[in-house]
């Protein structure tokens, strides 16, 4: 039977698993990848929602409500978290306790068909994981709409991102209390306020532009539509993500082929769909290593005091 129907999507995924199967082996790897994946499934249940399928080391699920998924989600990381503290303290392997987890929720117009279900929300919901940092879950502007008053609050804007395989951008919005282990709420819609008007200068062969704290977030990739574009075959479309978090600049990487970090001391930092904070400066290389000659490789410079002209975000 098939039915269509306005439904909320939720996608969640596993970050860190690859690295078990290299440090526990194909077999205790397997066993605790779909332990964890398992445990993730009666929160879904819990609030009113269905799993359409696991994949491997994730699942989808189905929601009437967007509330019922946002609480669902929140849920998840709990149980992944209470997951990663108990094995931490039983000394379990670094790759168990290195996981995280990524959900992306969407809305719309969904078509159910033999267990499955297909449409434009499927879709933006998995591509949205591309853009999900480590124990963060992102939105879309319908799910916001559909969410309580007391939920709203809770988000705050990424503006609009362009996703994998879709021509329109997608409006997008971060829950402020799981990323990076920060729960202060900050405003829906805004970013919270630094207290100095910090800035970042990015330069890549003739473009040089400088960002304010209040302007973040800036996607570098290869897209026309990223605010900082770097057009090199090795970059992703949307391939990294600046953001401003407690008076920091923090990096986080959405590509395939990886952002790495130069400071200033020479230090390379591999940012594996993982995040660090910039500091000084250094070079960022979008998709190789800033050793390698042939790969894009941004400079940056953390500015004080706002004491350059910034450039406006299109």
């Amino acid at each position: 039977m098939t039915q269509i129907s306005d439904r909320t999507i939720l996608f969640a995924d596993l970050r860190g698993s690859t690295g078990l199967f290299e440090t526990l082996g194909n077999a205790e790897a397997t066993s605790v990848v779909t332990h964890c994946v398992s445990a993730l499934g009666p929160p879904v249940e819990r609030h009113g929602g269905h799993v359409v399928k696991t994949l491997g080391d994730g699942l989808m699920a189905v929601f009437d409500a967007p509330a019922q998924a946002l609480q669902s989600a929140l849920q998840m990381h709990e149980v992944l978290a209470s997951i990663v503290q108990r094995g931490s303290e039983r000394g379990a392997s670094t790759g168990l306790r290195s996981l995280r987890l990524q959900v992306a929720l969407s809305r719309g117009e969904v078509v159910e068909m033999a267990g499955d279900c297909f449409g434009d929300a499927v879709n933006v919901a998995a591509r949205l994981l591309d853009h999900a940092g480590d124990n963060e879950t992102l939105i879309t502007a319908p799910v916001l709409a559909g969410l309580t008053r007391a939920q709203k609050p809770m988000f705050r804007s990424l503006d609009q991102l362009v996703l994998r395989g879709r021509v329109e951008p997608v409006q997008v919005y971060v829950y402020g209390g799981r990323r990076n282990g920060d729960s202060a709420a900050t405003q829906f819609g805004e970013v919270a306020p630094a207290s100095e008007p910090d800035a970042i200068r990015l330069e890549w062969l003739q473009l040089n532009l400088v960002f304010a704290s209040r302007q973040m977030p800036v996607v570098l990739g290869r897209s026309p539509q990223a605010h900082y574009c770097v057009d090199d075959s090795r970059v992703s479309r949307s391939h990294a993500r600046l953001d401003w978090h407690g008076g920091s600049f923090q990096l986080s990487d959405l590509s395939y082929n990886g952002t790495y970090v130069r400071f200033a001391d020479g230090e390379i930092v591999s940012l594996r769909r993982g995040n660090c904070l910039l500091h000084g400066t250094g070079a960022i290389g979008l998709g190789g290593s800033p050793a390698d000659p042939s790969s894009a490789c941004v400079r940056f410079e953390v500015l004080r005091y706002g004491d350059t002209e910034t450039q406006p975000l299109v």
